[in-house]
């Protein structure tokens, strides 16, 4: 729970780290802190948490994230260009603006995170949940989206131009509201799909 002040949640406290080339989040704990215009690039973070923290305009390029926790934070014009995340925690979390250029995730939880409107063109999610996760109007041509759970998600308006979709949850996925063109699906999905387009499936 965020500390609070008269019954009220207390304001964001400002980072005043800019620069992290001396500063190791690894293994610390950030609660309700403003980071603001901080260059996190190639930093490796193992562990960190991160609750209700915002960050705005913060570069993290070609960072790494292990086993680390976003919980309920708010990105905001970020760079997250060839940034990697590993096995991490992004329940609650909210992405404005940002640019996810050859981003790769591995595993962890994006549930109800919000991507509405992203460009993911070339990312990597891979074997990621992200239940009920706001993906409305993303734009994913070529990414690699494989074996998500996607149970929940909303997806209206969301191209997936070439993209591999194989082994995720495409129950929730209209397909005559999202661009499929080229996209990759397993049999399974195409199945799914066929029979979300009405169509009569037997063997």
């Amino acid at each position: 729970m965020a500390d609070r002040v008269d019954g009220r949640p207390a304001a964001p406290t400002e980072s005043t780290i800019r620069d992290w080339d001396d500063a190791d989040p690894s293994g610390q704990t950030y609660r309700r802190v403003l980071f603001v215009d901080s260059d996190l690039t190639e930093v490796e973070n193992r562990g960190a948490v991160f609750e209700e923290c915002t960050f705005r305009g913060v570069r993290f390029n070609a960072s790494t994230h292990t086993d680390a926790a976003f919980v309920n934070c708010t990105f905001v014009r970020c760079s997250l260009f060839d940034t990697t995340f590993t096995r991490c925690k992004f329940v609650g979390s909210f992405f404005a603006d940002c640019a996810h250029s050859l981003m790769k995730v591995s595993g962890g939880d994006w549930s109800f995170t919000g991507l509405p409107g992203a460009n993911l063109k070339g990312a990597e999610f891979t074997g990621v949940k992200l239940r009920e996760a706001d993906l409305t109007g993303v734009r994913a041509p070529k990414a690699v989206l494989r074996d998500l759970d996607l149970s929940g998600a909303m997806l209206q308006k969301a191209d997936f131009t070439g993209a591999d979709l194989r082994g995720s949850d495409l129950s929730t996925l209209d397909p005559l509201t999202v661009v499929l063109k080229g996209a990759r699906i397993d049999i399974t999905q195409a199945m799914v799909v066929a029979a979300a387009l009405g169509l009569d499936v037997r063997p």
